[in-house]
C-alpha cells in the first residue's frame, strides 16, 4: 500500500508532502491543473520516462514514496540481499542536471539500485491504468499472463514443472542436433577418419608417460660404456684388489678377523664385532648388485637403437596431430567407439530415445496447464460480462480465445482476448475493435477480477472514466468501490458520481504566485468541501449542483 508521496521540483509543484490510507481515494480538479502529475511522478519513480517531470529552471528534482511492507516484498528484498527495515519501504528517484545532462538514480531505504530491480519492484508495488491504454494489451504475452494471474495458486503451481520440462527437452534436443551434426559429417569424412585410426592403432599407443619412460631407459642405454667402466672399477676395489694389494672385502675380512680374536680378550668389544660383521655382509650385496647391473647392460646391445626408434615415432606422431601421447590416446578411443560396428548409431538411438522421452514429459506439462488454463478462461468470460454489462454494454460478448501455440517455459498457448459491444458484430480481438470508453471499461472490470490475485498490489486508474455517462459512471464508482475493499485504488477523475463513492478526496489546482504558476494539493476533509468539489464537477457552484452534489455524498455514506 502506498503511504506517503513527497514531490520536490517535479512539473508545476515546487514542494508537496501528502499521506494516504487505504480504501478508495480520488484526485479531482480543473482540467490541466496537474492531477495526473501524481500518477506521472509515481510512474516515474517506478522506471517510467523522469526528464519532462523536472520543473522549468530546477536543477534538482526528486520524488520519494513510502510502501507499506508486503509479504510479496519482503521475499524480494530477501532475495536481493537488501535490509528490510521496520516500518515502510522507502523508495526514490533523485534527478541532477549537471552540464546541461541530467542524471538520475534510484534508492531504496537509502540505498543505490539498479533500473533492472526497479522493473522486478514494480508489480509488487503499483499497477497503472490509464484510458484506452491498448499497449498493454500489445505486448506479447500479456493477455496470456492476466489469465494466469486470475487463475491464481492452482495454476501457478503447473507453471514451473511447465518450464523444468520445457528445458529438460531443449537439452535432450540440442545433444541429439549436435550428435546428428556429427554424425553426418563423420559419415563424410568416414575413411579418413579411418585411416587415421588405422595409424593410431599401429602405434600401439597405451601408456600416456611412454615417451618419458623411454628416454629415461635411453639416456641410461646411451652412458652404458661409462657405466659398464664404473661397474668393473667397483667391482675391482670391493672384490678383486690391486696386484699386490688386497681388496675392500679382504681388508674388512682382516677387520672382522682381529675384531674377533680382540673379543675373546674383552667381551666388550661384541658390539663393534658384529657391525663390522653386518658391513662385511652388506658390501658383499653391494658387489653382487652391481655385477648384476653390469650384465644387464651387456645382455641387449641392440636396445639403444630400438628405444630412439620408439622415441622418434611417439615425438613424429605428436608433431603431426598438435596433440600430446594423452591426447592421442583419448582420441584414438573415441574413434575406436565412433567407428565400431553400430557403435555411432547406438548412441544416436539413445540420444533420440532421451528426446522422445523429454518430448512426451513436456506435452503432458503443457496439457496440464492448457487445461487449466481453458477452467480459467471460461471463468474470466462469466466474471467480466457480470461485470461489463452493468456499465451501459447490455449486448457485450467476450470470450478468451486459447489456440496451440510454439511451446516455451510458458507453455504452448497462444491466449487472445476476444470482444464485440454491439449485436451482430462478430468476436475480434479486444485491441482492434474496443473504442475508448469500452477499453476503459473493460480494463476496470479486469482489473477488478484480478483483485483476489494480487491483494497487495495498488492500483491507480487515471480518467478511465473519462466520456461515458452518469449511469456508466455511477456502475463504474460502484466496480471502484467493491475493488477498494480488496486494494488500494487512486483514481484521476471527472465525474462526480465517481468522485462521491471515494473514501479520500484530494483536489489538485494551479495558483499564480511572483508570476510563476504553481500546482497545488490539498485534501478534503470536510464534507462542505466535498460538496463544493463535487457541484463543481457536476457543472458550476450553484444552488441545483450543491443539492446534487449532496445527494451524492449521502447516498455513498
Amino acid at each position: 500500500m502506498l503511504t506517503g508521496l513527497r514531490l520536490e521540483n517535479i512539473a508545476l509543484i515546487e514542494r508537496l508532502q501528502l499521506e494516504f490510507s487505504g480504501g478508495f481515494t480520488v484526485l479531482t480538479g480543473e482540467t490541466g491543473a496537474g492531477k495526473s502529475i501524481l500518477l506521472d511522478a509515481l510512474d516515474a519513480l517506478l522506471g517510467g520516462s523522469g526528464p519532462r517531470l523536472l520543473r522549468q529552471g530546477a536543477e534538482r528534482g526528486a520524488i520519494e514514496a513510502s510502501f507499506s511492507l508486503t509479504p510479496p516484498l519482503l521475499a524480494w528484498l530477501e532475495q536481493q540481499q537488501l535490509e528490510a527495515e521496520e516500518g515502510d519501504l522507502l523508495l526514490s528517484r533523485e534527478w541532477r542536471l549537471s552540464e546541461e545532462r541530467l542524471n538520475s538514480r534510484h534508492r531504496l531505504n537509502g540505498v543505490a539500485i539498479n533500473r533492472a530491480q526497479i522493473q522486478e519492484l514494480r508489480p509488487l508495488l503499483l499497477d497503472l491504468t490509464v484510458q484506452g491504454q491498448t499497449h498493454q494489451l500489445a505486448r506479447p504475452g500479456q493477455q496470456r499472463r492476466w489469465l494466469d494471474r486470475f487463475a491464481g495458486e492452482p495454476l501457478q503451481a503447473l507453471l514451473a514443472p511447465v518450464a523444468e520440462a520445457h528445458r529438460a527437452w531443449r537439452g535432450a534436443a540440442q545433444a541429439l542436433e549436435r550428435a546428428q551434426a556429427n554424425w553426418e559429417q563423420l559419415q563424410q569424412e568416414w575413411e579418413r577418419q579411418e585411416q587415421l585410426l588405422a595409424d593410431l592403432e599401429a602405434a600401439q599407443l597405451e601408456d600416456p608417460a611412454e615417451r618419458e619412460q623411454l628416454q629415461a631407459e635411453e639416456n641410461r642405454l646411451a652412458h652404458g660404456v661409462r657405466l659398464q667402466q664404473g661397474v668393473m672399477g667397483l667391482i675391482g676395489r670391493l672384490v678383486e684388489g690391486a696386484e699386490e694389494a688386497p681388496s675392500v672385502l679382504d681388508h674388512l675380512s682382516a677387520c672382522e678377523g682381529e675384531l674377533a680374536a680382540m673379543q675373546q680378550l674383552d667381551p666388550s668389544l661384541q658390539p663393534l664385532l658384529e657391525r663390522c660383521s653386518d658391513g662385511f655382509a652388506q658390501l658383499q650385496d653391494l658387489a653382487r648388485e652391481l655385477d648384476r647391473y653390469g650384465a644387464a647392460l651387456d645382455s641387449d646391445p641392440e636396445s639403444l637403437g630400438q628405444l630412439q626408434e620408439r622415441i622418434a615415432q611417439l615425438k613424429a606422431l605428436e608433431r603431426r596431430h598438435g596433440k600430446d601421447l594423452a591426447a592421442l590416446i583419448a582420441w584414438r578411443d573415441a574413434l575406436r567407439e565412433q567407428l565400431a560396428p553400430g557403435g555411432g548409431e547406438a548412441s544416436l538411438q539413445a540420444l533420440e530415445a532421451a528426446e522422445r522421452s523429454s518430448r512426451a514429459s513436456r506435452d503432458r506439462a503443457n496439457g496440464q496447464l492448457s487445461a487449466a488454463r481453458q477452467a480459467a478462461a471460461e471463468a474470466l468470460q462469466g466474471m467480466l460480462l457480470a461485470r461489463l454489462r452493468p456499465m451501459g454494454l447490455t449486448h457485450v460478448r467476450f470470450a478468451v480465445a486459447i489456440e496451440p501455440a510454439a511451446p516455451t517455459e510458458e507453455g504452448a498457448d497462444a491466449v487472445q482476448f476476444l470482444f464485440s459491444a454491439n449485436p451482430g458484430q462478430p468476436l475480434a480481438p479486444l485491441a482492434e475493435v474496443a473504442s475508448g470508453g469500452e477499453m476503459s471499461r473493460f480494463l476496470l472490470a479486469l482489473k477488478t477480477s484480478l483483485a483476489a490475485a494480487d491483494p497487495h498490489v495498488t492500483l491507480l486508474f487515471d480518467e478511465i472514466d473519462a466520456g461515458v455517462s452518469g449511469r456508466v459512471s455511477g456502475a463504474m464508482a460502484e466496480l471502484l468501490q467493491q475493488l477498494a475493499a480488496q486494494r488500494q485504488v487512486f483514481c484521476v477523475t471527472h465525474q462526480p458520481l465517481v468522485a462521491a463513492a471515494a473514501d479520500h478526496h484530494f483536489r489538485v489546482a494551479k495558483e499564480v504566485q511572483d508570476g510563476r504558476t504553481r500546482t497545488r494539493v490539498s485534501q478534503l476533509r470536510d464534507t462542505q468541501a466535498r460538496q463544493a468539489e463535487l457541484a463543481e464537477l457536476a457543472g458550476g457552484d450553484s444552488g441545483e449542483t450543491r443539492s446534487y452534489a449532496a445527494s451524492l455524498l449521502k447516498k455513498a455514506a
